[in-house]
């Protein structure tokens, strides 16, 4: 589990990718050039599991980490996938 503090920083950022977002799309929709504000970088953003929070081994297709990946297909709670064996 990740640390809260780096959970909050996280979703803070979200949010804030977000309001940027939009008012680029604004800005597109008047016909204006936008810039975005100097210390916003796209690469501060991870892809984060949302079951565990972690950034390393996620699974974009699924949205989750490795480890939550397996609780979650063992359980039978991700559709269409099943554990094989030969």
């Amino acid at each position: 589990m990740a640390r809260k503090a780096l959970i909050v920083k996280h979703q803070k950022l979200l949010k804030r990718r977000q309001r940027i977002y939009e008012e680029m799309k604004k800005a597109k929709e008047e016909g204006r050039e936008y810039t975005p504000p100097k210390n916003w970088r796209p690469t501060k953003f991870y892809n984060r599991c949302q079951a565990t929070w972690k950034t390393r081994s996620y699974m974009r297709d699924f949205g989750v980490s490795r480890q939550a990946f397996r609780r979650y297909a063992r359980e039978g709670i991700i559709m269409g996938v099943r554990k094989s064996s030969w």
